[in-house]
């Protein structure tokens, strides 16, 4: 299984996921600007994402929908703040409205995406995500929404992609 740990720090406002993968950083940083590839593991086992728009420049946006097993769509939006191909991303993540805007009445976060290699040749190249959030509510209530094993269960789709 590619993640191998997962931790809330909830002093710091952040919760953190790492993955160990037997891929380089250019096909690791491909799971994120291939709109297609990035269907295919974004959303956890049983939501799949589908992406209506995807410009991973900085301020660039992405838009996409998870459909739920009952056809549910939960729309979601990304603003990229920086772009450092092929090592890092940072992106504001939030759930959209029925028109692709910020649902401002749903938490939303930062995350930034690093991409490093491995320090051995036999050694997995390891892609932690980063997740800021403004408040220990906004924070509470993701995870109480499922973020933490929905990203843990999303995650764990990469590897079988590579």
């Amino acid at each position: 299984m590619p993640v191998t740990s997962g931790e809330t720090d909830t002093g710091n406002l952040t919760f953190t996921i790492v993955t160990e993968l037997d891929a380089t950083p250019e096909r690791l940083w491909q799971m994120w600007a291939d709109p297609r590839l990035l269907e295919q593991w974004w959303g956890p086992p049983g939501y799949p994402a589908t992406f209506e728009e995807h410009d991973l420049s900085e301020g660039g946006k992405a838009s996409y929908f998870m459909t739920g097993p009952e056809g549910e769509k939960y729309p979601g939006r990304w603003l990229i703040l920086k772009v450092e191909q092929p090592y890092a991303l940072e992106i504001q993540d939030g759930f959209a409205d029925d028109a692709g805007e910020q649902d401002e009445s749903l938490p939303a976060s930062v995350f930034r995406v690093t991409i490093e290699v491995g320090e051995g040749s036999d050694s997995p190249t390891r892609m932690t995500i980063r997740s800021q959030f403004e408040s220990i509510e906004e924070m509470e209530k993701l995870i109480e929404m499922g973020m933490v094993e929905g990203m843990t269960a999303a995650m764990n789709q990469i590897d079988s992609l590579l």
